[in-house]
């Protein structure tokens, strides 16, 4: 019984940078945090008559493109198949730009060429998360290879004297 509440604290325990975590996961949460933000933003968008055009929707979800941008690619240094967490990362990053871009269509009625220059932001998000996903991995290696070389200290010469 006391091992079962020694393991239950091990994984509570655990760093969410140390866990495997599914890109598919993390974009359904995220999809989901989206959602509901665009509908307080509507809320208080309907309580107020000041908002002449209505860019929240858009600004939420490159928002939050670019906060899976940043975990997704952070939490992949953990992943023990980097070739298929890249896929499912990259799968995941299309169908959450797709799947938050028609929530801000559907909630703010403006196409992505309307809403002014968040066509670029996403254009920006999409190529810095590319590049977040390719620095851990290399990072990674360097990691892998410096843990594997033998480290040996450095021997002293004795200097001959004249």
């Amino acid at each position: 019984m006391l091992e079962g509440k020694a393991n239950a604290m091990d994984e509570s325990s655990t760093s969410i940078f140390e866990r495997n975590v599914d890109p598919i996961h993390q974009a359904l949460f995220t999809l989901g945090a989206v959602l509901v933000v665009d509908i307080l933003g509507s809320g208080v968008a309907a309580a107020t008559e000041d908002v002449e055009t209505n860019l929240f929707p858009w600004l939420c979800a490159a928002s939050f493109l670019l906060f899976f941008a940043l975990f997704n690619a952070i939490l992949s240094a953990s992943a023990p198949n980097m070739l298929r967490y890249w896929q499912r990362s990259i799968y995941s990053f299309m169908g959450l730009a797709l799947g938050s871009g028609l929530l801000a269509w559907a909630f703010s009625s403006l196409t992505i060429s309307e809403a002014g220059s968040y066509r670029w932001i996403f254009i920006v998000v999409t190529v810095g998360y590319l590049v977040f996903l390719s620095m851990i991995a290399f990072l990674k290696k360097i990691v892998t290879f410096a843990q594997k070389e033998e480290w040996n200290k450095p021997k002293f010469r004795q200097k001959k004297r004249r």
